[in-house]
């Protein structure tokens, strides 16, 4: 090999060792680059999804004999109310414990779902359809009437079939009171409700 050829060789050499060195710089500064993977977020619940009722049971679908846990307590579905005004619709079921005590559990997705626990509230002498009442030492501000169609099923001590006109007032604090009279009997029930979360009732259907 003569000197030309030796020095071209060296050459190539240095140019290739650089060509090397600069492909590491690039592709080092690449992987420096990559995002890094996000975090868990913390106090997740893993079993969390929008759709809790694979979880707690759907409320949209009780019916007489399922049994409802509401804050501990174990109530009975025993009659269903299912209720339409014009395209609206929502239900109403008679519950009762193991005590005997009665209580009404409403469900209506308002968009959001809503279900409420509702107790009867005697001997009020406070008339429907005034823009405020006042109740045991609290004002409701009326909410919203109407005239509804029912049908029922299990045991709630109405017909299979009617209607209920309704007053619905709710307080600053969020507490709700209602009024129903049932067919054309002019007589009106009280019932004072309790909005409740998610976490704070489970579903138990039964076979059917």
């Amino acid at each position: 090999m003569n000197g030309g050829s030796a020095y071209f060789v060296v050459a190539l050499g240095c140019v290739l060792v650089v060509v090397g060195i600069v492909a590491l710089v690039i592709a080092y500064n690449k992987a420096q680059r990559k995002p890094a993977p996000a975090p868990a977020a913390k106090g997740t619940d893993p079993f969390h999804t929008k759709d809790e009722d694979a979880l707690r049971g759907d409320p949209r679908t009780l019916a007489p004999g399922d049994i409802v846990e509401i804050r501990g307590t174990s109530w009975a579905v025993r009659g269903s109310l299912r209720l339409t005004e014009g395209s609206w619709g929502w239900t109403e079921h008679l519950i009762d414990d193991a005590n005997g005590d009665q209580a009404w559990l409403s469900v209506e997705e308002d968009p959001d779902l809503e279900v409420v626990l509702w107790r009867e509230v005697p001997d009020v002498t406070a008339k429907p359809g005034a823009a405020t009442v006042d109740v045991d030492g609290r004002r409701y501000t009326k909410d919203e009437s109407g005239r509804a169609q029912f049908t029922s099923t299990g045991t709630t001590g109405l017909n299979e079939t009617g209607t209920v006109k309704y007053h619905d007032y709710e307080a600053k604090d969020g507490a709700l009171l209602s009024f129903e009279s049932y067919g054309d009997s002019g007589k009106w029930e009280a019932a004072r409700g309790e909005s409740l979360v998610r976490a704070e009732f489970r579903i138990y259907p039964q076979a059917r």
